[in-house]
């Protein structure tokens, strides 16, 4: 059974193979065939039985109760990120009968909002496609123009991987926000595209994929290695569009008087052609 026919199962599996007998209080009993914990030992330090448990992994039981996930939670170290995703995992909601995300088309006044900010923005959606970009952004890096993956760019185009002295902290961050933003809906073909071209294309993705981490990603502060003006720290901020989290705006910024606003202000005015000067967005066929 495949991730996409039993996500459940394999989120499990993946979280149990990431927790050592040592962090479960279980002695080490020499060689173990199967890295982190085995079935029958969640289940136990869990208190439910082997067979439910199996049945869990192996998709055959949908709908556990909300104390037994919180009990598996527990023995798999799950924080609020990843026990918000087990819950969509089990919900009884179907898959096949939820409305499909149309494609997202940023409201003119946030557009309006783009063009006026000083700083590089952008406006992405929750594959990390960017929908919009100002001058600012694309100078800062040529994945923010609108139309781009920010995904595919770090991972499979060198020239945005040597942009990140970090790039390993940040691929992290990206595909576990990934899996937090798409949530159970692992059936979206846009989902099925992105993360299929990653995973044949990319070890670093596959990797990181098969980890099944969660998380949200929250301001933060990120390190930029420029060719123009080398290396620079910004602040990384995302607020959502009309109250939801299908579209984002996306603010990068200095902190106030420090040598990284000397740098940005230096990368603003080297020289970006008048007819740039505009924020656009793609045009989707």
């Amino acid at each position: 059974m495949s991730e996409t026919t039993n996500a459940l199962g394999a989120f499990l599996r993946a979280r149990r193979e990431l927790v050592t007998p040592q962090q479960a209080g279980i002695p080490d009993g020499g060689v173990r065939r199967v890295p982190g914990l085995r079935r029958e030992e969640v289940a136990m330090l869990a208190g439910i039985s082997a067979d439910y448990y199996l049945r869990l992994e192996r998709g055959r039981n949908r709908n556990p109760s909300l104390p037994v996930l919180e009990s598996i939670a527990r023995v798999l170290h799950l924080d609020e990120d990843h026990f918000a995703h087990l819950l969509t995992l089990v919900s009884e909601v179907s898959r096949r009968h939820k409305r499909r995300p149309r494609k997202e088309t940023p409201p003119a006044g946030a557009l309006k909002l783009l063009n006026s900010l000083l700083q590089p923005a952008l406006i992405e959606d929750r594959y990390f496609d960017v929908l919009a970009s100002n001058d600012l952004a694309r100078a800062l890096s040529p994945s923010f123009t609108p139309g781009a993956n920010q995904l595919r760019a770090l991972f499979l185009d060198p020239a945005e991987q040597a942009l990140h002295p970090e790039w390993e902290n940040v691929t992290e961050c990206f595909v576990a926000n990934l899996r937090q933003a798409v949530g159970n809906d692992i059936d979206d073909p846009r989902f099925i595209e992105l993360t299929g071209e990653l995973s044949l294309a990319s070890p670093r993705f596959r990797q990181l994929w098969a980890r099944h981490e969660v998380r949200s990603q929250r301001g933060t502060p990120i390190r930029i290695n420029h060719p123009q003006v080398g290396e620079l720290t910004l602040n990384r901020e995302r607020l959502a569009i009309n109250g939801t989290t299908s579209l984002m705006l996306v603010i990068y910024h200095p902190d106030a008087q420090s040598a990284d606003a000397d740098k940005l202000a230096l990368l603003a005015s080297a020289g970006l052609p008048p007819s740039a000067r505009r924020t656009t967005a793609p045009t989707f066929t």
